[in-house]
């Protein structure tokens, strides 16, 4: 099984990676999640060894790690060096958020899926994205990486099952409470429910 984007898999017809021997083998998704990026393929090859999952919650701002990618769809890999500068870096895409690790190891189109590793070689993130400016190439130095605690529980579903269950209460919140707190002089924390979505957990409730 190997761990990739969403975004490499997503348009695919037919896939197929290719082995550090340059052997190239068939492969298959096997689940995949466009709210994470993530997806789990399936290549039909034996006695390959897997690389070691790490803790992103022990990666520090400043630590060194690898990048390890495919850049340009070369026929032969790359390792970049860098830093962490961020661990917990908020960026929008397509309209969705989500909570990244930064780094300045050189991350190029067609690094997506590969991994950022630590010097114990092992795997802290999953590259997924580069910083661009006005529709040019990435910024050097602003990479993005999914934390691997986040990809965990999710790669464990896709493996399963091929997707991902999520919880859902079924409410749509005011987006207005914060102010309407402050106008009654109440700052507490909390939501205003809007409306209640119809057959969903709310309403069941």
């Amino acid at each position: 099984y190997i761990l990739t984007n969403y975004h490499v898999v997503s348009n695919a017809t037919k896939i197929s990676a290719i082995l550090p021997d340059g052997s190239m083998k068939e492969s298959e998704v096997i689940g995949k999640d466009e709210i994470t990026d993530l997806a789990v393929i399936k290549v039909k090859a034996t006695g390959l060894i897997p690389m070691e999952f790490g803790d992103s919650s022990q990666v520090l701002v400043g630590q060194r790690v690898f990048a390890i990618g495919n850049p340009l769809g070369a026929e032969h890999g790359s390792v970049t060096q860098g830093i962490i500068s961020a661990i917990d870096r908020e960026v929008s895409i397509e309209e969705k958020t989500m909570t990244v690790l930064q780094t300045d190891a050189a991350i190029n189109p067609g690094n997506s899926g590969g991994p950022p590793v630590n010097l114990d070689g092992e795997v802290v993130g999953l590259n997924t994205m580069i910083s661009t400016a006005g529709g040019r190439s990435g910024s050097i130095g602003i990479g993005f990486a999914i934390p691997i605690n986040q990809a965990k529980s999710v790669v464990k579903q896709l493996s399963a099952k091929g997707s991902v269950t999520r919880g859902w209460l079924g409410i749509v919140m005011n987006q207005e409470h914060q102010d309407i707190s402050h106008e009654h002089g109440d700052a507490a924390p909390g939501g205003l429910d809007n409306r209640v979505g119809s057959s969903g957990p709310a309403h069941m409730a």
